[in-house]
């Protein structure tokens, strides 16, 4: 593992941003906001999870204490910068966390987390708080080997994207938690895959039974509207998310329809 400062921030940073995750139901390229009824297939058991509307934000601890806060795209602070970067609250959110937790012997740790309400984090933080409280909850853990940060950049992006990123379980993710003391977005269920609905309509209608408000809410004042789920295979091989807002677009287009 190279020193903090021998490493390529730009390999690091692209090395451990979080993947894109497809919808449940497929987008509808036509319908901006809709979708189609082509379904995510899952078997064997599935995690449902409160899928929390905040702002996608990472750790990134290395052997010997040291760490980095960055959002989904960009690195905010290093360990023992005295200016960070304010934007979105990530700092604020995290620094108190990534300086207690404990350090991986080997290689790199990249805990995703999202950090939510607060003042406007998202159009939704009015949702998770009256009173502009931020708050975060932990939804992924990855081990990243550091021999890819010696790649070309376009190699790492190829990598990263095609599940290059090593991804711990549900189990261990759990005992990750648990270890470390940190919150995790709510467990809300576990389903036999063949057990989703796989219409547009029992979809929303399995939103409404699992998460009819959000399990995070940060104070008293918090509206409670949630913003979906997350499904997971056990082993993390297949995730997707099933969001409200594109549920009632889709019901909403059809209607017109009619």
């Amino acid at each position: 593992m190279p020193a903090v400062a021998d490493l390529d921030l730009a390999a690091l940073n692209s090395a451990t941003k979080y993947p894109s995750i497809l919808t449940y139901h497929e987008l509808d390229q036509r319908n901006n906001g809709g979708l189609t009824e082509k379904v995510t297939e899952f078997s064997g058991d599935v995690v449902l999870t409160e899928k929390v509307d905040g702002t996608n934000a990472r750790i990134i601890t290395l052997p010997g204490g040291d760490y980095f806060l960055g959002s989904r795209e960009t690195l905010f602070y290093a360990r023992g910068d005295r200016v960070w970067n304010e934007k979105l609250g990530i700092v604020e959110a995290l620094r108190p966390l990534a300086e207690r937790i404990t350090s991986p012997e080997l290689g790199i740790r990249v805990y995703y987390l999202e950090v939510y309400g607060g003042n406007k984090i998202s159009r939704a933080s009015a949702q998770y708080t009256g009173a502009q409280t931020l708050g975060h909850r932990l939804f992924d853990v990855a081990a990243i080997d550091p021999a890819y940060l010696g790649l070309p950049l376009a190699d790492i992006a190829l990598w990263r994207d095609k599940g290059g990123q090593h991804f711990h379980t549900e189990q261990e993710l759990t005992e990750i938690a648990v270890d470390e003391g940190i919150d995790m977005v709510p467990r809300l269920a576990t389903l036999k895959g063949s057990e989703l609905p796989t219409g547009i309509e029992a979809m929303h209608a399995f939103l409404a039974h699992h998460l009819s408000t959000t399990l995070v809410a940060l104070d008293a004042g918090a509206g409670g509207r949630p913003e979906g789920i997350v499904l997971r295979s056990m082993d993390r091989s297949v995730i997707a998310k099933a969001r409200y807002q594109n549920y009632d677009r889709t019901l909403q287009l059809r209607a017109k329809r009619r």
